[in-house]
Order: C-alpha cells, then structure tokens, then sequence
C-alpha cells in the first residue's frame, strides 16, 4: 500500500506546473517599488519608465556578494551606451532599502549611475515567475555583514515600450555569467533602437 501512495504522490508531484520566468512575448507586470540612486530613496515605477524607452529589469539575489556585485558594477559601466540607446536600467533584490542605500552609492558596485529596488516580499519576482532561495544561517556579505533576505533568481528582463517582454536572460537555462546579462541585454537594446 504504502508503495502505491508513493507512487500516487510522485506521480502528482511530476505533473504540478514548475515556475518559470516569464517568456518573450508575454506583458511584464507593471510594479513600482522603493528604490534607492546614488544612496538617496525614491520610489520607482515600471510604468512611468516604459514612458520613456525600452526597460532593463534585472534580478539579482543580494547587494554585496561577488556576482551581483560584478553585474551591478558592470551595469554602471555600460550606463552610458544604454542610455544611448534610450533604454532605462532597474535592478532589484529581495534586500532591504537600507543595504540597497549603501550598494547604489558605492562607487565599486551601482556607482550612483542607476536604480535598485527592493523587493522584501518577493511580490514582484512572485509576478515575474521567479523563485526565491531562504539565505543560509550565519551568511555574510562581502563586507561581513549578515544576509538574512531570500536571494531572488538572477533572471533579466528586456522590456519594449508595449510592455511585451523582448527577451528573458537566465543564469539557469542560458548559462550566462552576471556580466554576460549585461552585455546581452545592451546588445538586444541597442539592436531595437536600430530598427
């Protein structure tokens, strides 16, 4: 009996819809959230960004650990060619607005050139279809200090003025390195702003 329940549940488990990141094509989910620029807070808006050209919406799992730290300094480097080719670049993570205060001023990570939300209760990942990982007891960041938020997927969004997802950029299923996200989604911003 006990081998038939077994089966029963895996069999139940096997067929549940696994959560994915949202695909070309689909519309993003509009959101606004607290957001911090060169360590002063504000409050963004996905919608009012869409106003003015093509958005990069990318997710990260925390500010001050070695590969977001990369892409966010590797995003700051690269702000002016995507700015050049009129796209808007927001980042956000599950950490609290305090950190991302800190992270957006720091002159080796966001270097005050662009945005990072905050995303405490995952409601805009949730609405993105991304999953989330609970930070181990005792994790530290780069500068010592504790981590205790989850860490959202590292997934990036290239979003058209029609709202419709250009491209979905994944660590897991494109193998793509933290910086790599950032030159792709230049290369596909930039090639939009040709046609």
């Amino acid at each position: 009996m006990n081998k038939v329940l077994f089966g029963f549940t895996l069999l139940v488990l096997l067929s549940l819809p696994v959560a994915a990141a949202l695909k070309p094509g689909e519309k993003a989910p509009s959101f606004s959230a607290p957001a911090s620029l060169a360590g002063k807070e504000f409050h963004f808006s996905l919608e009012d960004a869409l106003q003015k050209g093509p958005v990069v919406v990318y997710f990260y799992p925390s500010a001050f650990t070695k590969g977001c730290d990369l892409e966010a300094h590797t995003f700051a480097e690269q702000k002016d060619k995507f700015d050049a080719a009129g796209a808007t670049i927001i980042g956000i993570s599950a950490d609290d607005i305090t950190r991302l205060n800190a992270f957006s001023a720091d002159p080796n990570y966001c270097a005050g050139k662009f945005p990072v939300a905050s995303d405490t209760d995952r409601k805009i990942a949730d609405s993105y279809d991304l999953t989330a990982n609970s930070a181990k007891p005792g994790m530290k960041d780069v500068r010592g200090a504790d981590i205790n938020h989850d860490f959202i997927e590292r997934v990036t969004f290239v979003i058209g003025t029609d709202h419709k997802i250009v491209a979905t950029l994944s660590s897991k299923d494109d193998k793509l390195s933290a910086d790599q996200h950032v030159y792709k989604a230049l290369e596909i911003v930039q090639q939009r702003g040709s046609k």
